[in-house]
């Protein structure tokens, strides 16, 4: 039979990308190549269905939002002179959370907060000699969060609030004394849970798990160079030799960890 002239022979792709003209095959080696591509189409539509179980066997990542994060501009003296705070230092990661208490009183108005703060980096930076105020966010009794130590809210910023842990960790102040028989505001530990939620999640850490972290002063409840295991989101006693945060606020500890880790739709 002859081909009809302008007639085109048909393409069939073979997996590898070959290509073979049917119609300059014979009739077997015709079918053994549709075949093939049959075969090929199966494979891809198998490799895709695999890859669609896969993904589904992978946890998503659980993340939070960022809460209001008010800056330090809003507490920091504006007549500070330039150049007198030093450069902040960073960690990778942020995979622990320390709440501690200011241990100032408690009866303030909210709007007195950002005097409260300049009093506490005053305090901080004067008899203890720190380079900056040590807690990297502040909490008042009406559920504001600051920025505390400078660096950059979104940033791994090394602090200064639990000596031997303060690497890889951020500590968050609750403004006030909540010792036995305090009332600890709904709304500040809502704010810390938050705020616990939005930074563990950027490593992906479970707020009611537990971290591992090597001390790096033997001042701490641990000899620099131990590696303890210690709750995610701790207590500042979990780590140094203190009532801190109070036994009225370590006592809402776990219901923190637990709205923190809803806040970052783990079950």
């Amino acid at each position: 039979m002859r081909r009809r002239q302008g007639a085109r022979p048909r393409a069939v792709h073979i997996p590898g990308n070959a290509v073979v003209l049917a119609g300059c095959l014979p009739g077997l080696a015709a079918v053994t190549a549709l075949a093939l591509c049959a075969h090929g189409v199966d494979q891809s539509v198998t490799a895709a269905r695999d890859t669609h179980a896969l993904a589904a066997r992978v946890p998503a990542p659980h993340t939070a939002p960022r809460p209001a994060v008010l800056p330090r501009t809003v507490w920091a003296d504006p007549g500070e002179a330039p150049g007198k705070q030093p450069p902040p230092r960073y960690d990778d990661s942020v995979v622990a959370v320390f709440v501690h208490h200011t241990d100032t009183p408690n009866a303030y108005r909210c709007e007195d907060v950002p005097q409260i703060i300049r009093d506490l980096y005053a305090g901080q930076t004067g008899a203890r000699d720190f380079d900056d105020i040590g807690y990297n966010f502040l909490v008042d009794r009406c559920g504001t969060i600051y920025e505390g130590r400078a660096g950059g809210v979104d940033r791994p910023v090394t602090g200064a609030h639990t000596l031997g842990f303060n690497h890889r960790s951020t500590g968050i102040a609750a403004i006030g004394t909540f010792t036995a028989g305090a009332e600890v505001p709904r709304v500040m530990t809502d704010a810390i849970a938050a705020l616990s939620a939005w930074k563990l999640g950027t490593s992906g850490t479970d707020p009611r798990a537990t971290v591992r972290l090597v001390s790096s002063n033997s001042l701490s409840r641990f000899a620099a160079g131990t590696a303890a295991v210690l709750p995610t989101l701790a207590g500042h006693g979990d780590g140094y030799m203190t009532r801190c945060p109070g036994a009225a606020l370590t006592a809402r500890l776990p219901e923190i960890r637990d709205l923190a880790a809803r806040l970052q739709g783990r079950p």
